[in-house]
């Protein structure tokens, strides 16, 4: 047999808890071979977790990376799951383009209503200073 990981050097490795791969390995994404109660995870199941967390890291939804990791077992495998991967980056880029683009008009409009407030403070604060040396 190859060689095979624990979950806790899994969770070691890849810094995430043990619960996180229990999590992955209820929602049928890995799948351990059983000793008794020992979970023994093969390189299949790392290079999924791999697939997983940076699909988590790159802001895919647990269905997308589902899709993408379940392409890595199917025929022609390599080829669709690039072309599928390469078609939820454009995607996910697309997305977080026009977030950024909403981003920057709120801070725009945050900008603005900001000044207008130390604007108005300012001319409070002279008409006070005024009244307070009539």
């Amino acid at each position: 047999m190859d060689s095979t990981y624990s979950i806790g050097q899994l969770a070691r490795e890849f810094d995430v808890t043990t619960r996180a791969i229990r999590f992955y390995e209820g929602e049928g994404l890995l799948s351990p071979l059983r000793r008794g109660q020992t979970r023994l995870f093969e390189q299949r199941d790392r290079t999924r977790l791999k697939l997983i967390l940076r699909g988590k890291r790159l802001g895919f939804s647990l269905a997308e990376i589902r899709e993408i990791v379940d392409m890595y077992d199917a025929p022609p495998g390599e080829v669709s799951q690039l072309k599928l991967l390469i078609e939820k980056i454009d995607a996910r880029r697309t997305q977080l383009l026009q977030q950024r683009a909403d981003i920057a008009v709120a801070l725009r409009e945050l900008d603005g209503v900001s000044a207008r407030c130390i604007d108005r403070l300012a001319d409070l604060e002279r008409v006070t200073a005024g009244e307070k040396s009539a």
